[in-house]
Protein backbone atom coordinates (compact mmCIF):
# COMPACT_ATOMS: atom_id res chain seq x y z
CA UNK A 1 0.00 0.00 0.00
CA UNK A 2 1.51 3.47 -0.94
CA UNK A 3 1.95 5.44 2.29
CA UNK A 4 0.92 9.03 -0.06
CA UNK A 5 -2.23 7.50 -1.31
CA UNK A 6 -3.26 5.75 2.97
CA UNK A 7 -2.85 9.66 4.03
CA UNK A 8 -4.99 11.22 1.19
CA UNK A 9 -7.32 8.28 1.52
CA UNK A 10 -7.64 9.11 5.81
CA UNK A 11 -8.01 13.10 5.22
CA UNK A 12 -11.13 12.48 2.69
CA UNK A 13 -12.28 10.61 4.70
CA UNK A 14 -11.64 13.17 7.78
CA UNK A 15 -13.32 15.53 4.88
CA UNK A 16 -16.36 13.49 4.19
CA UNK A 17 -17.07 13.42 7.94
CA UNK A 18 -16.45 16.43 9.14
CA UNK A 19 -18.99 17.95 6.39
CA UNK A 20 -21.08 15.21 7.02
CA UNK A 21 -20.91 14.71 3.09
CA UNK A 22 -22.47 11.05 1.95
CA UNK A 23 -19.84 8.66 0.15
CA UNK A 24 -22.27 8.29 -2.56
CA UNK A 25 -22.42 12.16 -3.58
CA UNK A 26 -18.67 11.97 -3.59
CA UNK A 27 -18.81 8.68 -5.46
CA UNK A 28 -20.87 10.61 -7.94
CA UNK A 29 -19.20 13.83 -7.94
CA UNK A 30 -16.19 11.72 -9.20
CA UNK A 31 -17.52 9.38 -11.44
CA UNK A 32 -17.02 6.50 -9.48
CA UNK A 33 -18.42 3.91 -7.45
CA UNK A 34 -18.97 3.69 -3.98
CA UNK A 35 -16.77 1.06 -3.41
CA UNK A 36 -13.46 2.14 -5.63
CA UNK A 37 -14.37 5.55 -3.15
CA UNK A 38 -13.84 3.10 0.01
CA UNK A 39 -11.01 1.82 -1.40
CA UNK A 40 -9.25 5.44 -2.06
CA UNK A 41 -10.27 6.39 1.40
CA UNK A 42 -8.52 3.02 3.06
CA UNK A 43 -5.09 3.83 0.88
CA UNK A 44 -5.90 1.16 -1.39
CA UNK A 45 -6.36 2.55 -4.49
CA UNK A 46 -4.94 5.30 -6.65
CA UNK A 47 -7.41 8.96 -5.74
CA UNK A 48 -5.66 10.87 -8.58
CA UNK A 49 -4.92 14.59 -8.33
CA UNK A 50 -7.83 15.13 -11.09
CA UNK A 51 -10.71 13.91 -9.01
CA UNK A 52 -9.19 15.42 -5.55
CA UNK A 53 -9.19 18.42 -7.77
CA UNK A 54 -12.52 18.23 -8.15
CA UNK A 55 -13.33 17.28 -4.31
CA UNK A 56 -11.68 20.63 -3.44
CA UNK A 57 -13.77 22.94 -5.68
CA UNK A 58 -16.55 21.68 -5.07
CA UNK A 59 -16.71 21.64 -1.45
CA UNK A 60 -14.43 24.37 -1.32
CA UNK A 61 -11.35 23.38 0.15
CA UNK A 62 -7.50 23.47 -0.78
CA UNK A 63 -6.05 20.83 -2.93
CA UNK A 64 -3.28 21.11 -0.48
CA UNK A 65 -5.32 20.43 2.32
CA UNK A 66 -6.13 16.76 0.61
CA UNK A 67 -2.72 16.27 -0.91
CA UNK A 68 -0.74 17.31 1.78
CA UNK A 69 -2.50 18.10 4.81
CA UNK A 70 -1.58 21.44 5.09
CA UNK A 71 -3.26 25.03 4.37
CA UNK A 72 -1.35 27.38 1.76
CA UNK A 73 -0.52 30.47 4.08
CA UNK A 74 0.71 32.86 1.32
CA UNK A 75 -1.03 35.92 -0.82
CA UNK A 76 1.29 37.86 -2.36
CA UNK A 77 4.22 35.47 -3.25
CA UNK A 78 5.70 31.76 -2.81
CA UNK A 79 9.07 30.69 -3.71
CA UNK A 80 9.78 27.35 -3.76
CA UNK A 81 13.41 26.44 -4.07
CA UNK A 82 15.24 23.66 -6.15
CA UNK A 83 14.84 20.14 -4.78
CA UNK A 84 11.75 21.23 -2.55
CA UNK A 85 7.87 21.77 -2.66
CA UNK A 86 5.66 19.58 -1.53
CA UNK A 87 5.98 16.05 -3.48
CA UNK A 88 3.11 13.15 -4.08
CA UNK A 89 3.56 10.02 -6.16
CA UNK A 90 0.39 8.25 -7.82
CA UNK A 91 2.22 5.15 -8.19
CA UNK A 92 5.51 4.15 -8.53
CA UNK A 93 5.81 5.34 -12.46
CA UNK A 94 4.58 9.13 -11.56
CA UNK A 95 5.19 11.62 -8.98
CA UNK A 96 4.17 15.01 -8.95
CA UNK A 97 6.19 18.02 -6.85
CA UNK A 98 4.15 21.11 -6.03
CA UNK A 99 5.73 24.15 -7.04
CA UNK A 100 3.14 26.30 -5.99
CA UNK A 101 1.57 24.82 -2.76
CA UNK A 102 1.71 27.59 -0.15
CA UNK A 103 0.16 30.11 -2.06
CA UNK A 104 -3.46 30.98 -1.36
CA UNK A 105 -6.48 30.76 -3.72
CA UNK A 106 -4.40 30.31 -6.89
CA UNK A 107 -5.86 29.71 -9.70
CA UNK A 108 -3.63 27.33 -11.42
CA UNK A 109 -1.62 24.14 -9.80
CA UNK A 110 1.66 23.79 -11.45
CA UNK A 111 3.59 20.90 -10.35
CA UNK A 112 6.86 19.36 -11.54
CA UNK A 113 6.42 15.87 -12.85
CA UNK A 114 8.17 12.94 -13.62
CA UNK A 115 6.99 9.81 -15.23
CA UNK A 116 8.72 7.11 -15.74
CA UNK A 117 8.95 4.22 -18.25
CA UNK A 118 6.34 1.64 -18.07
CA UNK A 119 7.04 -2.22 -19.19
CA UNK A 120 7.00 -2.97 -22.57
CA UNK A 121 3.73 -3.41 -23.82
CA UNK A 122 1.99 -1.40 -20.89
CA UNK A 123 1.03 2.22 -20.70
CA UNK A 124 -0.65 4.58 -18.10
CA UNK A 125 -4.01 4.86 -18.25
CA UNK A 126 -6.68 7.80 -19.62
CA UNK A 127 -7.80 10.55 -16.89
CA UNK A 128 -9.95 13.90 -17.76
CA UNK A 129 -11.26 16.06 -16.02
CA UNK A 130 -12.22 20.11 -15.74
CA UNK A 131 -9.64 22.75 -16.87
CA UNK A 132 -7.03 23.19 -19.25
CA UNK A 133 -3.23 21.87 -19.01
CA UNK A 134 -0.19 23.33 -20.04
CA UNK A 135 3.43 21.04 -20.23
CA UNK A 136 6.79 22.17 -20.67
CA UNK A 137 8.66 19.50 -21.64
CA UNK A 138 12.06 19.67 -19.40
CA UNK A 139 13.96 16.23 -20.01
CA UNK A 140 13.15 13.00 -21.91
CA UNK A 141 10.58 12.44 -24.64
CA UNK A 142 7.34 11.56 -23.91
CA UNK A 143 4.41 10.11 -25.68
CA UNK A 144 0.98 12.63 -25.18
CA UNK A 145 -2.31 10.26 -26.04
CA UNK A 146 -5.58 13.13 -25.98
CA UNK A 147 -8.34 11.23 -27.55
CA UNK A 148 -7.37 9.10 -30.11
CA UNK A 149 -4.79 11.52 -31.46
CA UNK A 150 -0.90 10.33 -30.13
CA UNK A 151 2.16 13.06 -30.42
CA UNK A 152 5.64 12.73 -29.11
CA UNK A 153 6.95 15.53 -27.17
CA UNK A 154 11.22 16.15 -26.83
CA UNK A 155 13.14 18.50 -24.53
CA UNK A 156 11.72 22.28 -24.78
CA UNK A 157 8.45 21.33 -26.78
CA UNK A 158 5.28 22.55 -24.52
CA UNK A 159 1.66 21.51 -25.14
CA UNK A 160 -1.66 23.33 -24.19
CA UNK A 161 -4.88 21.32 -24.31
CA UNK A 162 -8.26 20.62 -22.84
CA UNK A 163 -8.03 18.71 -20.08
CA UNK A 164 -11.37 16.91 -20.80
CA UNK A 165 -10.55 15.01 -23.67
CA UNK A 166 -9.39 11.68 -22.16
CA UNK A 167 -5.90 12.18 -21.93
CA UNK A 168 -2.12 10.40 -20.54
CA UNK A 169 1.72 10.53 -21.00
CA UNK A 170 4.42 8.26 -21.28
CA UNK A 171 7.58 8.04 -21.21
CA UNK A 172 9.49 6.95 -24.00
CA UNK A 173 13.43 5.28 -24.23
CA UNK A 174 13.39 3.28 -21.09
CA UNK A 175 13.97 7.36 -19.76
CA UNK A 176 12.10 8.98 -17.20
CA UNK A 177 10.56 12.38 -18.68
CA UNK A 178 10.20 15.43 -16.71
CA UNK A 179 8.03 17.99 -17.12
CA UNK A 180 6.38 21.36 -15.94
CA UNK A 181 2.75 20.84 -15.34
CA UNK A 182 0.23 23.62 -14.89
CA UNK A 183 -3.50 22.76 -14.32
CA UNK A 184 -5.79 25.37 -14.96
CA UNK A 185 -9.11 25.10 -12.93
Amino acid sequence: MNENFKQIGERLKGLRDVLDIPAQEVADLCGITVEHLMKIEAGEADPSIYRLSKISKHFGISLDVLLFGEEPRMNSYFITRKGQGLSVNRNASYAYRSLASGFRDRKADIFLTQVDPMPEGMSHSLNSHDGQEFHYLIEGDMQVRIGDKEMILHEGDSLYFDASRPHCINALGNKPVKFIAVVLN
